[in-house]
Parts: C-alpha cells; structure tokens; sequence
C-alpha cells in the first residue's frame, strides 16, 4: 500500500452576520455551500454519528499501478474552513463487491504523511478597488497601506506559483482597469498599489456592478482553466468600495446573478467603508464573507480581517492520495474517508474503479 498524502492548499466558505459599531463588530459571514462535491453520506453500516465537519470533494482520479487521488475541502457545519489538518487525523475505509461493509486501509501501513502536491492545485485572488473621485480625494493613503497589508498577509513566503494575486480597480468608466496581472509577488503588487495617485481617474463616478460582473468573468476564466489541465483552480473576488453604483451602467440584479450563479469555486469578499455604503447590497455581494468600516481609520484592520479568512479558506484544501489494495477485475469499489478533528467527525463517501491496477504502487 502506497503513501497517504494530504496537502494544505488554497480555497472557499465563512459564515455571514451584520451588526453595527466599529470595524471589528461590521462583520457579515456566511456559509454559501453545504453541498458534499463530488462525495455523498457514508453508508450507514458504518455507524458514523451526523456529520460536524463537511468534506467538500472537488476532483478525483486514479492513476497506475494503485493510485487514488482525491482533492477536497473541509469546513465545519457553520461554514468556517478547517485548516492545519495532519494526515493521522484521516481514516480509510473500503468496500469492494465482495465486502458487505467497509474495512480499514491503515494509515500507518499506507505510510500516512503531509506533502505539498502545488502542482495540482491553484488559487488566485482578485484584488478590486474602487478609486472613484470620493476615495482618490478622502481616503487614499488609507486605502493603500490597507491594500499592501492585505497583499502581505495573503500571498505566502517563500513565493509559489500556486498562489497568485492580480489587482484591479474601478472607478465610473465602463472598464474594469488592471493595476497588477496575477503574480507570486508580494513585492510587485506592493509597488503597484504605493504608484496609484490621485489622478489616476479621469471618471469620478462608480460603476461599481459593472465591477462586479467584470470580476466575476475573470475568475470564472481562471477557473475554468481546469478543464484545459489536470490542475484544479479556486478563485477569490475581493471588492473595496466607499459609495454606491452611481454610473447605472448596469443593474443590481445583473451583477448579484453573476455572483450567485459563477462557479462554486469562486469565492467573494466585500469591504465597505463609510457611511454612503449600502449594507445589504454589499453581503449579497460578498456572499462568502464581508466587513464594514465606519471611517478610514479603521480600514487597516477591516482589511486585515478579510484577509485572514481568504487565507483559512485558501488552506482548507486538501489532497489525499493513497495505494489501495484493489487490483484489476475487482469492479467498482466504494470509498470513505473519515476526519477527527477534537470531539468532532465528519466523513464524505465516492468510488472508484481499479481498472489495471497492480502491486508496485510508492
């Protein structure tokens, strides 16, 4: 039996709530996906309690002579992404045509580790600004030193091609503008976003859907990728704005149908500043998780927040890989993979085919 490998990688969920005050209480999170993937329950005749962690399988194969890989994420009930698991948290169960329940793979036998498998994975992150008239004139140098401490805490030392950041910004044009293309270094965006000045629109209205449905195309364009690959790509859309739509270029309901019906490996994250924003508008759009600050003092820190969970969402991903003892001719084959994690258990089921399969399998 070959290794068991689960690696930490990029990816999306949070949970949504409003209430008012300062930066730290303007917090609006929300589960946006319950679904399983690719998986289903685990057969009952395993016993398994009701699930209090969700394994959100994305993608999976086999490859010769004995290899089963799947990519999957894990949230708890609430929607929080579960990161920093460790292989020995895993248990594996299979069920040939011949079993009339599951049986134990043993993770010590599979030689259980933790190996960073980037190649099949990939997450990007889209930075949008708003830098209509109102943020160039009252709030710009806020705005950046908030932007570059987003960029640290969000793109990884060392750098790795695996995650990458590109920037955007809007402001009344019909364009969706680039700042930065997708990129590994944190010192590039940095030196873009400190370059931005205050005559860098020429239009001081807000388009801010035709941002929104902009950014959603390209994420989706990013994602889709995967079907050109065997890479498995996530995105994240984080939108700053401090007003309203003002250009009435598009409308609302455009732009909150793009969100709800882009890809689930798209996840979106607003920020709001001020007074003139609308709330309600602003957590339809970021349907993954979004902050509010009251003034541009606060910016920092609410910027700071969104960050941290596009991270955890990111490092929710992980993929399993493991040698199965099912050779050639045995058919179909039901598998479960079982998560610990303190008191609580969660546990996902799919199948597999061991067509050509054999020993030899590292």
């Amino acid at each position: 039996m070959k290794n068991l490998v689960i690696s930490l990688f990029p990816i999306l969920s949070l949970l949504l709530f409003v209430s008012c005050g300062n930066a730290d209480d303007d917090v609006n999170f929300d589960i946006n996906q319950r679904e399983l993937g690719q998986g289903e329950n685990p057969d009952d005749c395993l016993g398994f309690e009701e699930n209090e962690l969700l394994l959100s399988i994305q993608n999976q194969e086999t490859s010769l002579p004995g290899r089963v890989s799947i990519l999957f994420k894990v949230s708890d009930t609430n929607g929080n992404p579960i990161s920093g698991l460790t292989a020995n948290q895993f248990t594996i169960y299979e069920q040939g045509r011949n079993d009339d329940c599951f049986n134990t793979i043993s993770a010590s036998e599979s030689l259980a580790r933790i190996s960073p498998n980037s190649q099949v994975f990939n997450n990007s992150t889209l930075l949008v600004l708003d830098l209509s008239n109102s943020v160039l004139q009252g709030s710009l140098e806020e705005l950046k030193t908030a932007a570059s401490s987003f960029v640290e805490n969000v793109i990884p030392s060392p750098e790795t091609e695996s995650f990458q950041m590109a920037i955007y910004w809007f402001d009344g044009e019909d364009e969706l503008h680039l700042l930065n293309p997708l990129t590994s270094s944190a010192e590039e965006l940095t030196a873009s976003i400190n370059g931005i000045t205050e005559n860098i629109s020429s239009d001081p209205s807000t388009d801010l859907y035709g941002a929104v449905i902009k950014s959603t195309d390209i994420a989706e364009d990013l994602v889709e990728q995967n079907n050109e690959s065997s890479i498995v790509r996530a995105a994240s859309v984080v939108l700053f704005t401090d007003g309203t739509d003002q250009a009435s270029r598009f409308r609302e309901q455009d732009a909150l149908r793009a969100v709800n019906e882009a890809n689930p490996n798209i996840s979106f994250f607003t920020i709001g500043l001020g007074a003139e924003i609308d709330v309600d508008v602003l957590s339809d759009i970021g349907k993954t998780a979004s902050v509010f600050a009251g003034n541009k003092e606060e910016l920092e820190a609410t910027f700071n927040q969104i960050s941290q969970r596009v991270s955890e969402q990111a490092n929710s991903f992980y993929l399993f890989e493991y040698c199965t003892p099912k050779r050639d001719g045995s058919g179909e084959n039901n598998l479960v993979i079982q998560l610990t994690d303190g008191g609580l258990q969660g546990a996902v089921q799919t199948k597999f085919r061991a067509d050509g399969f054999t020993g030899g399998c590292e």
